[in-house]
């Protein structure tokens, strides 16, 4: 499947912010949400300047137009991404129902850069106890407190 000129032109918006971003100290990566043809939201690698390993592009366009949009679904929006998504940003689009991802640079082409995350994207198909983080599994006899809190709440918002 080919690209229209739009998502040419909102792609390309992603690009500058990716561009913009190195230019101001950031990582190379932009990303932005349409939701009917608009922009709603932008985002650029911010991970140095805001001392936070989760801000990546797609994590702060997701945020924004969770905010834009007052809800955490982003059911019907397109992702645009200056790079093949890293595993927390696509869980990230999963959890906000994106739509669709267009991305321009493969996660290949981030890793010879320096930006490898073949390493999670590995250790996510393991299981806890082969993993390269050691996970320990603590009180799990009193686990299951909060998901039967949570079956017995009735106004919850499911999602």
């Amino acid at each position: 499947m080919s690209c229209s000129e739009q998502q040419h032109y909102f792609m390309r918006e992603a690009l500058a912010l990716a561009n913009l971003s190195v230019q101001q100290g950031g990582g190379p990566f932009g990303a932005v949400v349409v939701q009917d043809g608009q922009i709603i939201a932008r985002g650029n690698n911010s991970v140095t300047a805001s001392k936070d390993p989760t801000a990546h592009a797609e994590m702060e366009a997701i945020r924004q137009a969770c905010q834009q949009l007052d809800n955490f679904s982003l059911s019907g929006c397109d992702l645009y991404v200056s790079c093949e998504p890293c595993p927390m940003c696509m869980a990230a689009a999963y959890w906000a129902r994106i739509r669709r991802i267009f991305y321009a640079a493969t996660r290949d082409e981030a890793a010879a850069v320096g930006f490898d995350d073949a390493l999670i994207y590995k250790e996510v198909c393991l299981l806890p106890e082969q993993r390269y983080l050691t996970m320990l599994q603590c009180l799990p006899e009193e686990a299951s407190l909060p998901f039967a809190t949570w079956v017995a709440k009735a106004d919850k918002i499911s999602y």
